[in-house]
């Protein structure tokens, strides 16, 4: 379709401050891990009968369609190509309201997860997702991936703190499964197929989110243990001994813990170097003296059991964040140069020799390679980062080749949350069967008929 002919007929559905074209689009700066972005045109409607209208037009005249939000993704999931208009939902902010009785809140897809967090907390309650890029991504995006982040442990992923929501189909169909209850099930769940889904079914414009009491003690500490069993059996005792008050056990392996305690960073090693593994432990509780006690005398059991040899416990806000800190700066990791970002899923009890085995194939592929770890080991979940220097793009695929591979006889996940996009699409086999794949296409084929909304991302379809 003919960027002119396009434009015009936008101009006839949104104003025209919201709809950007190349000139304006030149000021916009994208990280490349969400993706090569060339796309000529931008829009973004207003509320979801803007929505409606633009995919409505998009369809009948078979133009493809990429959905932005706080574009924090890794995979690139937000690549546009000079062809491919842009739907930004950036001016789809607003929150709807709060429901304090029933622990609810109605957003539009725009919203930032930390403004959502933030509004939560006005009415002394907690939306729990947090993750690292709480001031950019956006609601919409949280959705469309899946997201995770370090509170997985205690109230799941972002599948579960979702009620309900509302999305526009490619045709501009509106289709409303808002919902405030826990309990529905009034035939198919439709909202499950936009969680997840990457925006390859369908825009999410507005959601019901699931609250909590907003917590009136966080219990923070940060220990050594000597090796991964250790830290292992300390999950459990930890988990237990805080009687379902844990809310996040991250990982970080040594070369992860010194990057980030290193200048120029600027945080400083709350414990020494030197030690088999770090972890960072926080209960959320209701008695802050009663709960700090508690998890001293869970953390000198496990320092009885030789399961932890250090640790420093937070003894205030100002200490707890510090203790944070080094664990949210990955951005550390571009001082390195390019980086291959992976997260991946499998079993704990698998883990040890699944990076053992990583390392190895990295000896072999690209000798100069260093590899950094660090995750949700909780829920399953790590992060590998591998720095490859100059060899990153002569590498590139024999890295991803090593990290992916040994999931195969593990029956591991190549995305625990950051979803597949474009950069983990050829991957997909090893996490997925072929009748999975096919239904997925299926789907595709039903909803998105003509494969306008986010073409080419997660799988492969044939375009009509």
């Amino acid at each position: 379709m003919p960027v002119a002919e396009l434009l015009a007929d936008l101009r006839a559905l949104v104003s025209e401050q919201d709809l950007l074209t190349e000139e304006r689009l030149r000021d916009r700066i994208y990280d490349p891990a969400a993706g090569d972005v060339r796309a000529r045109a931008l829009v973004r409607p207003r509320d979801t009968a803007q929505v409606a209208a633009v995919l409505k037009l998009c369809h009948s005249r078979g133009q493809t369609v990429v959905t932005h939000g706080g574009v924090t993704g890794l995979v690139w999931g937000a690549a546009a190509t000079e062809n491919d208009l842009i739907l930004s939902l950036e001016a789809m902010n607003r929150i709807e309201g709060v429901d304090v009785a029933g622990r609810t809140m109605r957003v539009e897809a725009g919203v930032t997860l930390q403004t959502a967090q933030e509004e939560a907390e006005r009415h002394d309650l907690m939306f729990p997702l947090d993750l690292g890029a709480r001031g950019s991504a956006t609601i919409g995006g949280n959705i469309s991936t899946n997201a995770g982040g370090v509170r997985v442990v205690r109230y799941g992923m972002m599948r579960n703190l979702v009620l309900g929501v509302e999305s526009v189909l490619a045709d501009g169909t509106v289709l409303c499964s808002l919902n405030r209850m826990l309990k529905n099930n009034a035939g198919y769940d439709l909202k499950q197929l936009f969680i997840g889904t990457e925006g390859t079914l369908g825009v999410v414009t507005r959601a019901d989110l699931r609250l909590v009491p907003r917590p009136r003690s966080y219990s923070t500490a940060f220990v050594a243990c000597p090796d991964f069993n250790s830290m292992a059996r300390l999950l459990g005792i930890v988990d237990s001994g805080l009687g379902g008050q844990l809310g996040a056990f991250e990982a970080l392996w040594p070369e992860f813990y010194e990057l980030v305690t290193t200048p120029p960073a600027t945080h400083t090693a709350a414990l020494p170097y030197g030690h088999g593994l770090y972890v960072l432990i926080e209960g959320l509780g209701a008695e802050p003296q009663v709960d700090a006690d508690r998890l001293e005398r869970v953390l000198e059991d496990a320092l009885a059991q030789d399961l932890i040899v250090d640790a420093v416990i937070a003894k205030s806000e100002l200490e707890r964040r510090a203790l944070w800190g080094p664990r949210e700066d990955v951005r550390q990791m571009s001082r390195l140069g390019p980086t291959h970002n992976f997260d991946v899923s499998l079993p704990m009890a698998d883990m040890p020799g699944y990076l053992e085995t990583v390392r190895r194939g990295l000896t072999e592929c690209a000798p100069r390679a260093r590899m950094f770890v660090f995750g949700h080991v909780a829920d399953g979940n790590l992060h590998v980062v591998v720095s490859a220097g100059e060899a990153h793009e002569a590498t590139f695929d024999a890295v991803e080749r090593c990290v992916y591979e040994p999931l195969r006889t593990i029956s591991g996940s190549i995305s625990a949350e950051h979803g597949i996009g474009l950069e983990r699409k050829a991957w997909l086999e090893i996490s997925r069967t072929p009748a999975e794949i096919a239904t997925m296409r299926a789907l595709k084929a039903a909803l998105d008929p003509r494969g306008i909304l986010n073409p080419g991302k997660v799988i492969d379809v044939q375009r009509s």
